[in-house]
């Protein structure tokens, strides 16, 4: 038998790891794009109600996220991060089996199914995100994050957007031939193949390369009276509230579409996948201006824009211009996700990152669970039909209101609470005006008119 070559010593082992947890992206990705995305609309194939489609996107991440605390005590106790990883991954991977079965099985209680086995899926996917937070962190050098998870975002977008796209064209064809739960099954044994490959790379991770980081014990209160703590508290309460506020619209989008104006999953797909172009064509400027102007600026740029895209769909009910307003929405969502996750590495200590992860996503959790209640509530009650001094709006159901108010809300968190904490490390000065032009799509925009005033 011929021995296993040497590693090659001129190849730096952080940076295999490092493009391992690109390629693992990749399959994560193919897990959310053909499987996460098409949860809800396998609940309405259930025949789940509104209130149960709202508990599907919110409870099992209220629930799911204590794991993260489970897996900080786990992760101080037994310091291999590694094997916590490999844990909520694989554990992730399988769920898919009673996830899909279940319901199946049991179609009287099919929507309550659903829901349990999804509690169990996203906290085993929970349970390892502090872990890897805190061994990528480790991997990659301070004034390259952004630069680095935009990478992986990016990719993370342009698989999803793909395997989306291939999930709507496998229902689209399963539709037509009347055997939809076939098309669900193709998408979501896909899902859980795609996990169990991910599951592989995360375990090929060298942990022994980084300088190792131990997170220090988890005392709530201690942490937050820390000399940081004071900027990080706000940080929470304004994550926490926009999450909240988003919420109150995001499980509904779906309903909307499928339901209230009839859409195929083509054409459901089609509108997720405006999203996710948006995200892919966005996320690289996104990162580098967060490494370069600092993670606050693109929380305010983004805080401020996003209420504007919910209310927008007061305005028509036509595909094309959805699709406009999902495109949109994908771009100023690539800069909020990306910001709200590198600020915590800006403005916690390395030995408090597990920790500070896991308690920002429990109290996003929280904030979820609480939007999707008020955004049920709001669905009920709310008419259809608006008339406002002799013009009256005739609404496809009570939803569109329900997305104009979550704007509404999304406006007055960002305008209250982005003053109340400030840049966590020294980056390079500018203002908002000089700012604009340096945005996705709009820097790109300018230099193109610029070129085309010149030649004129």
């Amino acid at each position: 038998m011929t021995p296993a070559a040497p590693p090659d010593p001129q190849i730096d082992p952080r940076e295999q790891s490092r493009t391992l947890a690109l390629r693992e992206g990749a399959f994560f990705a193919t897990m959310q794009g053909a499987g996460e995305n098409y949860l809800s609309a396998f609940a309405l194939l259930l025949h789940a109600s509104t209130v149960q489609i709202g508990l599907l996107s919110a409870l099992p991440q209220l629930i799911g996220t204590w794991a993260q605390l489970v897996s900080v005590n786990a992760l101080t106790r037994l310091g291999r991060r590694s094997v916590i990883i490999s844990v909520g991954a694989g554990g992730q991977a399988l769920m898919w089996l009673p996830l899909l079965s279940l319901p199946l099985l049991f179609p009287s209680e099919a929507a309550w199914l659903l829901i349990a086995c999804a509690i169990v899926y996203f906290a085993m996917g929970h349970f390892a995100v502090p872990a890897w937070t805190s061994l990528m962190a480790d991997f990659i050098d301070p004034d390259g994050r952004g630069l680095y998870f935009s990478r992986r975002h990016r990719i993370i977008a342009v698989v999803s957007f793909l395997a989306l796209c291939g999930a709507g064209l496998v229902l689209h064809l399963a539709t037509t031939f009347e055997m939809p739960l076939v098309g669900f099954v193709v998408i979501f044994l896909g899902a859980a193949a795609a996990r169990a490959a991910s599951t592989v790379l995360l375990g090929r991770l060298d942990e022994s390369v980084t300088p190792r980081t131990r997170e220090a014990p988890f005392r709530l209160l201690a942490f937050l009276r820390h000399e940081q703590g004071g900027n990080f508290r706000w940080f929470m309460v304004f994550s926490c509230l926009m999450h909240v506020s988003v919420m109150v619209a995001g499980p509904y989008f779906v309903v909307y579409m499928l339901r209230d104006l009839h859409f195929s999953y083509l054409e459901y797909a089609a509108w997720l996948a405006s999203q996710l172009f948006g995200q892919l064509i966005s996320l690289q400027r996104w990162g580098k201006i967060g490494d370069r102007f600092g993670n606050k600026k693109v929380l305010a740029v983004t805080g401020l824009t996003v209420p504007i895209i919910p209310m927008l769909y007061l305005v028509s009910e036509n595909l094309y211009f959805l699709m406009f307003v999902s495109f949109w929405g994908g771009v100023i969502w690539a800069g909020l996700a990306l910001a709200l996750q590198n600020y915590v590495f800006d403005v916690v200590a390395p030995e408090d990152r597990g920790k500070s992860v896991a308690l920002m996503n429990t109290v996003n959790a929280v904030g979820w669970f609480i939007g999707a209640l008020i955004g049920s509530g709001l669905a009920a009650v709310l008419p259809s039909t608006v008339s406002l001094g002799g013009l009256t709006l005739s609404l496809a159901s009570s939803l569109p209101l329900v997305f104009a108010l979550s704007g509404l809300l999304r406006l007055a968190v960002a305008a209250v609470l982005l003053k109340m904490f400030r840049e966590g490390r020294r980056v390079e000065p500018i203002s908002s005006r000089a700012l604009v032009g340096h945005l996705p799509v709009i820097k790109p925009l300018t230099q193109v008119l610029g070129r085309t005033q010149r030649l004129l």
